[in-house]
């Protein structure tokens, strides 16, 4: 699965990786999460195109967003059955640039975060699929979803699903869905293969998504560790009732 994904990546460089015709300039970000406008690379008329749109797909059929279940992945097992998906994977195949994603394992009755990269380092693409909803007064949110895959034998001793990866060589067939329908591109909908990505565990400090800094991908330190391990509960100890003060003969009214 894909929670959280960064783009560290220069847009220069990612400009020339997807080859859109737009020139956008944006800072990196460490923390990027589901509901955020996130880049996106798709085609249109032909010709690859950069466009901003809201992570949680929302298919054009759904009549109140407020009452669908957002969907910020899509399992490549199923995206040609599945009525959210089965659309967009004929006609609104994209990908989104990253340089790498959060993923949490738990351990010890804990779940702690991990950043996972690829080993040889630099970008990635991510399969998605793209939605245009129209609300009731003409409206319009672009949405996308990541696609997954089951994991390869190493990264899936943190999870058992990843984010599906686009090979450069293969960005046209997957984005052009005019030339290469649904069922030729399928073969592309796989996770990494084993020994391409790497992962270190991270600070709890991601958790929070207001955090967005270079010091989220960074592999924890022992005095992190440290500071993040739960403190022990103390118990309450019951008092012992105060003694009865002497009787000295006197009486009270209160």
């Amino acid at each position: 699965m894909c929670g959280r994904f960064v783009i560290t990546s220069p847009p220069a460089a990612l400009r020339q990786m997807f080859g859109y015709a737009e020139q956008p300039n944006f800072p990196p970000q460490f923390n990027i999460a589901p509901t955020q406008p996130i880049p996106v690379v798709i085609i249109e008329n032909g010709i690859r195109h950069f466009h901003l749109m809201r992570w949680g797909l929302l298919p054009a059929w759904v009549k109140d967003p407020r009452k669908f279940t957002l969907l910020i992945n899509a399992r490549a097992e199923t995206v040609l059955e599945k009525p959210a998906f089965k659309n967009a994977i004929k006609r609104r195949r994209c990908l989104i640039p990253a340089d790498g994603y959060y993923e949490w394992h738990s351990a010890d009755q804990r779940k702690r975060p991990y950043f996972i990269h690829r080993r040889a380092g630099g970008p990635v693409a991510l399969a998605a699929l793209a939605e245009t909803w129209i609300g009731p007064n003409g409206e319009e949110l672009d949405t996308v979803a990541i696609v997954t895959a089951p994991a390869s034998p190493d990264l899936a001793v943190l999870h058992h699903r990843v984010p599906v990866t686009i090979s450069p060589d293969d960005f046209e067939r997957w984005l052009d869905c005019r030339a290469y329908d649904a069922q030729t591109v399928m073969a592309l909908l796989r996770g990494p293969d084993e020994g391409e990505f790497a992962w270190h565990e991270v600070s709890t400090r991601v958790n929070r998504v207001a955090n967005d800094d270079a010091q989220l991908i960074l592999p924890i330190t022992a005095e992190q560790m440290a500071a993040e391990q739960p403190r022990p509960v103390k118990k309450a100890v019951p008092r012992k009732p105060a003694p009865a003060p002497p009787d000295d003969g006197q009486g009270s009214l209160f």
